[in-house]
């Protein structure tokens, strides 16, 4: 199984185009076998997916030409045992896992994380989720 993490700028943000992105997401990834989450603000889309190479690798070609990001940039790709977001086709968060600011970000802080920060941020949005799914049920 393969997991990438990118990172884009999006073009024109606002909620009607997250919404977009996001039922597109809940729709197709579960019959292409993907999971992942999106990590969201108006200067940033920081995304992991995760699935069968083929199907990411074809997921990432279609983003790269997705009109609603701009500048994207591949932070990670790897190999993985395990999926980080098995239980969600695409779980949402509008950055209060975030841990770079905005001029953080600006400044490349994205592009110089180690593999290890760039999941971490996911591991505690993952971690929070569950917590709150737990909490509610």
């Amino acid at each position: 199984m393969k997991q990438i993490i990118y990172r884009s700028q999006p073009f024109g943000f606002d909620r009607a185009m997250l919404a977009g992105i996001l039922v597109d997401a809940r729709r197709n990834n579960p019959r292409d076998a993907i999971t992942g989450a999106l990590i969201c603000r108006q200067d940033l889309y920081l995304q992991l997916i995760e699935g069968p190479e083929p199907t990411i690798d074809a997921l990432y070609e279609r983003i790269t030409r997705d009109n609603r990001h701009d500048n994207i940039v591949l932070l990670l790709s790897d190999a993985v045992d395990r999926r980080m977001f098995a239980e969600w086709a695409m779980l949402d968060d509008e950055a209060p896992s975030l841990a770079w600011s905005a001029e953080e970000v600006e400044e490349g802080a994205l592009d110089a994380a180690s593999p290890a920060a760039l999941r971490g941020v996911f591991e505690r949005l993952a971690a929070t989720a569950r917590e709150r799914a737990t909490a509610s049920s």
